[in-house]
């Protein structure tokens, strides 16, 4: 039987600001990419009558933004915080209100601006509007920021199941070809192993190249019931399946969190939900904060087995020609970092048939979202087609 949400909903607006060293207010930057949402769909700002709202580093915005836009009859409104599973966890939230009659059209939005003027990129996250994900002990041996965690599971990863530099490399390369074919993308200069590997350590064995970008700007997507998207003017992207997933032992003996992710109990649901399996799926987003994370979600999804990440991703079947698209835009590697929405707007773009140059086949595109160390975690599943 059909599950009531597949396909009940679907992604109808799609706004995206310049990227990068933009300096303006991430709640500018945000307000910025409902209006291009809200002009990408088609619609008055009086039809928009929910907002979600998420923002990352700064935490400059929130329920306000709904004054910035002079949006005065919203039947929902809310801010939420899921880190980077968010924007996904938005798009769920938003496609089940529109669904059940809550709201007509929903605009999920992330706006963020970490970079100033005159300062280092790297000091956007040394700054007291970051959370401190790990607290007690762990500030006083080094462990500042979500970096040196992440890069202990590769670590980990390398020492239990035999994963190499080499299989780092391949998902930052791969990646890098596809930014090549992306116009907004920040990093589209040509990548070769010989460059990843000169490329200046961070926290072994991450080089810089293993580490997302820092960027402002804003992203928004507008939500609506598949019905009334069909009537707009941008192709509908449907929502065929989703389901989130978190844990909350991270730094804990166990079942090792750092290797076995909450993604491992998204996927299945999600994929029940759209009535589909693995071998269903054409292209991946997923959420790249480190090149590690690429590889532990596609085991943690089924596609390969547990410890065979490394393998799986070598022979080039995430690249261009690949077997398995992923990342299509660059992803937060080389293209631009907004969190969840990221691999949302490639996906949407993807899905649209938008892509241009880079454009993969879309029956049906995987998405994730991951926050905090491998902790949250939220899982859609978008097509062209409804089921």
């Amino acid at each position: 039987m059909k599950h009531p949400m597949n396909s009940a909903a679907a992604v109808c607006g799609l706004g995206l600001t310049e990227m990068g060293r933009v300096y303006r207010s991430a709640e500018d930057l945000a307000a910025e990419a409902v209006y291009l949402a809200l002009e990408d769909a088609g619609l008055p700002k009086s039809e928009l009558d929910g907002l979600l709202i998420n923002a990352g580093v700064t935490n400059s915005v929130s329920i306000p933004l709904h004054i910035t836009l002079g949006l005065k009859e919203l039947n929902l409104l809310t801010f939420m915080q899921g880190y980077g599973s968010s924007a996904g966890q938005m798009i769920q939230y938003a496609s089940m209100a529109v669904a059940n009659g809550l709201a007509n059209y929903v605009c999920c939005v992330f706006g963020d601006a970490p970079l100033k003027a005159g300062q280092r990129t790297g000091s956007a996250y040394a700054r007291g509007g970051r959370r401190n994900a790990m607290a007690s002990l762990y500030p006083i041996y080094g462990f500042a920021g979500a970096l040196p965690m992440y890069a202990l599971a590769a670590q980990r990863h390398m020492d239990l199941f035999g994963t190499t530099q080499d299989h780092l490399a391949a998902v930052a390369l791969s990646q890098r070809r596809w930014a090549e074919m992306n116009p907004r993308a920040t990093k589209r200069e040509p990548l070769d192993l010989e460059g990843y590997n000169a490329s200046p350590w961070v926290v072994e064995p991450f080089h810089i190249l293993d580490c997302c970008l820092v960027s402002n700007g804003g992203v928004a997507v507008i939500v609506t019931t598949a019905e009334r998207a069909r009537d707009l003017q941008q192709p509908p992207v449907f929502v065929r399946g989703f389901a989130q997933a978190h844990n909350h032992d991270v730094g804990l003996t166990g079942h090792d969190p750092l290797i076995h992710g909450p993604g491992a109990r998204a996927a299945p649901r999600a994929l029940d939900m759209a009535g589909a399996t693995l071998a269903d799926v054409t292209q991946c987003q997923i959420y790249d904060c480190y090149t590690y994370t690429v590889i532990a979600t596609l085991e943690d999804y089924g596609f390969c087995a547990k410890g065979e990440g490394g393998p799986f991703v070598a022979d080039g079947r995430l690249a261009p020609g690949g077997a398995l698209p992923t990342n299509t835009g660059g992803g937060e590697l080389s293209s631009f970092y907004m969190w969840g929405m990221t691999p949302i707007s490639e996906a949407v773009i993807q899905g649209r048939g938008h892509g241009d140059e880079r454009q993969a086949t879309n029956d049906l595109i995987m998405v994730s979202g991951n926050g905090g160390v491998l902790n949250y975690h939220s899982t859609l599943l978008l097509s062209p087609e409804a089921a």
